[in-house]
């Protein structure tokens, strides 16, 4: 019996000890997750790195608080640049260290701190800038250690302000002034509100910066246009950024870039005169050999011509479009077959045909206008049929229908041949259609084009294609290419006879979400309805601020879903057509709201922020047909 008792007396006390540990146990891991709570804690501690600091979405504003100056480097970690300059960067942070008081160096990770990011606009990698008593200042020199420490050094004295803005601040009280005294000057109409705005505002400035300190300088201006609304009404201002360049007050479109390299070497060829002297025969001749674009040359007396003012001004209207020249060599002249006071238009080689002249001439009197001078050009500047590229697709080929046949384009010496055998074949039927533009174009330029018009897969060497009006296309079924072909394809254009091509996603089985979805066949059924109110936003699937929009979007629509004559949609505008050219998409996200009453003329959402109430003010704001239950709450 003793035996048995001594064994259960064992037993038990082997118990309790696996209680006890299991409770110690149990204590320890309450303690390790406190731990872990701890560490939870400490991600807001600043980590150091070789005298780098590393700053985050979650400290970056703590640390700067009690700062007067801190150097910080935007990075991305795959940054080819950022690894090279990852070891002078290190030894700028030691530097700085030594600095007296020590001026901190920190580092940011662009890629994974977005808020950081987005807050600064970083662009690119590696982006450095100073931050003096919180506020940033772009630095825009060499990546040096010499040139970093020197410009810290300066921004760290006590007594540094940043230096005053260079771009020209113009309001109701100095506009007309400013800008009619200038001969060159470039004015940015902008909101505050604006994020593209914004992130031009310092690439503008730093152009301005540049550009004043040019013989002669060549001003910058900004227009806040929501507060300058009668000058920004002045101008058709519908959207911001809006770049005007003005010369003696006479506005014109700025279609430039948008970056400082850019925008100094726009203006700056802007600021040249608007025609180019051609002194030699040999230049008029290589003009014509080699160019692959209208010629156009005034002949003129001496540089005392009144004619040539006329000609400079309609020449300043078209230098968007096109290269002008003026000669006042008689031998020059002579082979123009044109006296002083005239305009020549010459067609390059490669494009002169029996079908049609290889110049056109204007003769000067004292009442031609400039107006005159610019509608005589665009008149003849196309030949019967041209060479549509990327580079002048915009200026040359916009007016529809237009008739392209897509090939091998190539003029180079080996495939001239070529290239004119297939050209020739094109001339002989546009000379019969003269109210439509023909075109040749290479496939590899507009392969994506092709695929979208379901050619990319013919088989054949040549596709032929007519982009009509309104953004209609029509293909031509792919067989033998040759002028009968052609023919009989036009002709049936012309007659009416061909349905238009769209490129659409399949039709939703279920279109009943409070945003309704709409593709390429569907738009006229949805967007076009005489009888509803539409708003309709044009996404691209792997856009930010699409997928941003969507909440908010869906929202706006189950606001509105019991609305009977007001419909909420969206498009996929990059898998499917747009089958209406006036809805134009230049971005994404791209909102138009389409009345009732007046579906040919919609009304793009620009001017406010992309929420809830600012949509439904606009969409309010033009609707046509609202319900007595929503007037009551309104």
């Amino acid at each position: 019996m003793l035996g048995k008792k001594s064994l259960l007396l064992l037993m038990l006390l082997a118990h309790l000890v696996f209680v006890t540990k299991s409770e110690d146990s149990e204590g320890e891991e309450v303690l390790e997750d406190d731990d872990d709570d701890d560490d939870d804690d400490d991600n807001d501690e600043i980590e150091e790195e070789n005298d780098v600091l590393i700053l985050k979405d979650s400290n970056f504003d703590t640390f700067m608080t009690d700062k007067d100056t801190v150097l910080v480097e935007f990075y991305a970690p795959w940054c080819g640049h950022c690894k090279q300059f990852a070891p002078i960067y290190e030894q700028i942070a030691k530097h700085l260290k030594e600095h007296d008081p020590p001026v901190p160096v920190a580092k940011v990770d662009a890629t994974a701190n977005t808020a950081l990011g987005g807050r600064f606009e970083i662009q690119g990698y590696p982006t450095i800038k100073i931050f003096k008593k919180g506020q940033p200042v772009d630095y825009d020199g060499d990546r040096t250690e010499q040139a970093l420490v020197s410009k810290v050094t300066e921004v760290a004295k006590p007594d540094w302000k940043p230096p005053p803005e260079i771009t020209m601040v113009l309001s109701k009280d100095n506009f007309d002034e400013v800008v009619n005294d200038a001969d060159i000057i470039l004015v940015e109409f902008y909101a505050p509100w604006c994020g593209h705005c914004k992130r031009l505002a310092p690439e503008y400035e730093k152009a301005a910066q540049e550009l004043n300190n040019r013989i002669p300088p060549i001003p910058l201006a900004k227009v806040d246009a929501t507060a300058e609304t009668e000058i920004a009404n002045r101008f058709s201002v519908t959207g911001y950024p809006t770049l005007k360049i003005f010369r003696k007050g006479k506005d014109f479109e700025y279609n430039g870039p948008r970056e400082k390299e850019g925008i100094v070497s726009y203006m700056i060829d802007q600021a040249g005169p608007p025609s180019k002297q051609i002194q030699t025969i040999k230049q008029l001749r290589e003009f014509i050999k080699e160019g692959d674009d209208i010629v156009i040359i005034g002949v003129f007396q001496d540089d005392h011509d009144i004619a040539l003012a006329s000609y400079q001004e309609a020449c300043n209207n078209l230098r968007e479009d096109y290269y002008c020249h003026h000669t006042f060599n008689s031998d020059i002249a002579k082979s123009l077959k044109a006296s002083p006071g005239h305009l020549a238009l010459v067609k390059p080689e490669k494009f002169q045909s029996k079908y049609e002249p290889e110049s056109h001439k204007l003769k000067f009197t004292d009442i031609t206008t400039s107006a005159e001078v610019r509608d005589f050009i665009t008149q003849h500047a196309l030949p019967l049929v041209g060479h549509r590229k990327p580079s002048n697709d915009a200026k040359r080929y916009s007016k529809r229908p237009l008739v392209v046949v897509y090939y091998g384009v190539d003029f180079s010496f080996d495939y001239r041949v070529a290239t004119q055998f297939w050209r020739n074949k094109v001339l002989e039927v546009a000379k019969e259609f003269p109210e439509y533009t023909f075109a040749i174009a290479d496939e590899e330029d507009y392969a994506e084009e092709l695929k979208g018009l379901g050619l990319s897969e013919s088989g054949e060497e040549v596709n032929v294609a007519i982009l009509g009006d309104g953004g209609k296309k029509y293909v031509m079924e792919p067989s033998d290419f040759d002028s009968d072909a052609l023919t009989e394809f036009v002709t049936a254009f012309k007659k009416g006879k061909l349905k238009p091509i769209v490129k659409s996603q399949a039709i939703p089985k279920n279109n009943k979400s409070p945003v309704k979805v709409v593709v390429g066949k569907t738009f006229e059924d949805i967007v076009m309805d005489p009888k509803k109110d539409v708003l309709i936003e044009f996404y691209a699937p792997w856009c930010g601020h699409c997928k941003k929009l969507e909440p908010e979007f869906l929202e706006l629509g189950r606001k509105y879903k019991q609305e009977p004559n007001i419909v909420i949609a969206k498009m996929d505008a990059t898998a499917n057509d747009v089958p209406h050219d006036i809805y134009k998409v230049e971005g994404f996200p791209t909102i138009y709201f389409a009345p009732s009453n007046n579906k040919q003329k919609p009304i793009k959402f620009e001017n406010g922020k992309r929420d809830l109430e600012s949509l439904s003010q606009f969409v309010e704001k033009h609707a046509t047909k609202l319900s007595e239950k929503l007037k009551d709450e309104l």
